[in-house]
């Protein structure tokens, strides 16, 4: 059976880290090496309005000579964010984030925000599957041998 969202968010936890949008482009990366994460969510309020990540920093303000201190994150955040619920499978969200060439997709519940998978989060519980699986496997097989 696949690994769904939610037992992703239980064994990581459910902490996000998010900045307004008129934060600053350098108060938003130093939240994020403090966390050692390389995504935050922009929220007005309780609401999602985008997300600013490595790469929208690498290709936004360095590539184009702007300034972090002078810049606002809500002027280079990726709008429009995809979104999954806890019910999707890790399956479902591998699926999205190589279509839509994404490392991480916020989980929302009932119009609540309640975490966040990234890439690697899917890649472990997918590797996690398949190590039980082998187990499995493993253990049937000298179970039959042993008879």
């Amino acid at each position: 059976m696949a690994a769904t969202v939610q037992q992703i968010i239980q064994k990581k936890g459910d902490t996000t880290y998010s900045v307004a949008p008129d934060t600053t482009v350098l108060q938003a990366l130093k939240l994020m090496a403090e966390r050692n994460v390389s995504a935050v969510l922009v929220t007005e309020g309780e609401r999602l309005v985008g997300i600013f990540t490595e790469r929208d920093y690498a290709r936004k303000v360095v590539l184009k000579g702007l300034a972090s201190k002078d810049t606002k994150v809500g002027d280079l955040m990726t709008q429009n964010v995809l979104t999954i619920s806890p019910a999707h499978t890790v399956d479902d969200c591998m699926a999205i984030m190589t279509n839509n060439h994404i490392r991480h997709l916020p989980v929302v519940d009932k119009g609540q925000l309640t975490g966040i998978v990234s890439i690697g989060d899917a890649v472990k519980s997918v590797m996690e599957q398949q190590q039980a699986t082998i187990e499995q496997l493993s253990g049937y097989i000298a179970g039959g041998l042993s008879t």
